[in-house]
């Protein structure tokens, strides 16, 4: 019988999180965190996985996203606010520590979990990005850019060019995804394909063509890709990102220098203990991590890292959930046995 998923509201002085939940209460957490533009129901695949593990597989949306809070200031959206909503749910569901697990902008969240409060982790497990200790910013990352793929001269800030042009022109990359949602979920939640390798990613040419989706700021009309999403999925975050916009989503990525600062207060714990898990995408041409020098920060510092690889692009827990499953239950069966119920 498959765990029912059950919705659930916390609320503190300061922030509401909205959660899924699926599994024994009684149970050592797992905590999904999701990235952009996502929800909580990105993890629709994992839940039941893992509540019917023994764990208690937990799904918030993040802040600006779904039936969690919003705000109306881009620094209301720094990944120290965000770590703090996650150590709130995690007192809310009365428990010391927890398996953490992140995807796109879940995971630099995760990292800094991890680096501020080690003893609320049990570990961690991250998708797609890598940790960077001095915190996961376009200064951080472009200079671990390939130059080979990327020369400086024509692509200065390499795949990561999409993230300067929210600086320098936010409202335009606002306008363009709110021009017309239903094509913008369906133009950005595609599968991932081998084609792309060994040439410069699309989102390398952002500032160039103007905008995510060029002279027209209006996202192509492209069919659902059923490879990642069902009728209903595509719903549910056209949906979500109908009700609330994309200045809070966007807006994540207009906190350089404070997540900066952040995680500089943190760097007597930049070196993880903890057992770390890190999924490589094969298919991911932005967060680049095979063959390349994205990962080497993470391999310094981490003490305990386990690779493993899955041949996704970036939605790599909708794209490939059962690879996605079945290497984070390897995972935790070998790190973590006294965590596992006792049949």
């Amino acid at each position: 019988m498959t765990p029912p998923i059950l919705e659930h509201f916390t609320t503190t002085s300061r922030h509401t999180t909205f959660y899924l939940e699926c599994g024994s209460p009684n149970a050592t957490p797992i905590i999904f965190v999701h990235g952009w533009p996502e929800l909580s129901h990105s993890w629709r695949h994992q839940l039941p996985h893992f509540a019917a593990l023994g764990f208690r597989a937990i799904a918030p949306d993040m802040r600006g996203y779904g039936r969690s809070s919003i705000y109306p200031r881009h620094e209301d959206y720094a990944v120290e606010n965000s770590t703090a909503d996650m150590i709130e749910l995690l007192d809310a569901l009365g428990a010391e520590r927890a398996i953490w697990v992140g995807h796109d902008w879940g995971a630099p969240v995760v990292w800094a979990i991890a680096q501020h409060h080690p003893r609320r982790c049990h570990g961690i497990a991250n998708l797609c990005v890598p940790y960077i200790p001095e915190g996961f910013a376009a200064e951080s990352v472009i200079p671990l850019a390939d130059r080979t793929l990327y020369p400086e001269d024509q692509f200065p800030a390499a795949q990561w060019d999409y993230q300067l042009f929210y600086r320098e022109n936010f409202a335009r990359a606002q306008a363009g995804f709110e021009a017309n949602i239903p094509a913008t979920v369906r133009a950005l939640f595609r599968a991932g394909t081998p084609a792309g390798k060994g040439k410069p990613g699309r989102l390398a040419f952002i500032r160039a063509n103007g905008g995510w989706f060029g002279p027209g700021n209006t996202a192509p009309d492209l069919p659902r890709d059923a490879a990642v999403l069902t009728e209903d999925d595509e719903a549910r975050y056209v949906a979500a990102l109908t009700r609330n916009g994309f200045f809070g989503p966007d807006s994540w990525y207009m906190n350089s220098a404070a997540n900066a600062a952040f995680a500089a207060r943190a760097k007597a714990n930049w070196r993880l203990a903890m057992p770390v898990l890190f999924l490589h995408a094969a298919y991911d041409y932005t967060c680049a991590t095979i063959n390349t020098r994205l990962a080497d920060p993470m391999r310094a510092y981490c003490a305990d890292l386990t690779e493993g690889t899955v041949l996704s692009g970036h939605w790599m827990a909708q794209e490939k959930p059962a690879e996605v499953n079945a290497a984070l239950a390897e995972w935790l069966a070998a790190k973590f046995p006294a965590l596992r119920p006792v049949a």
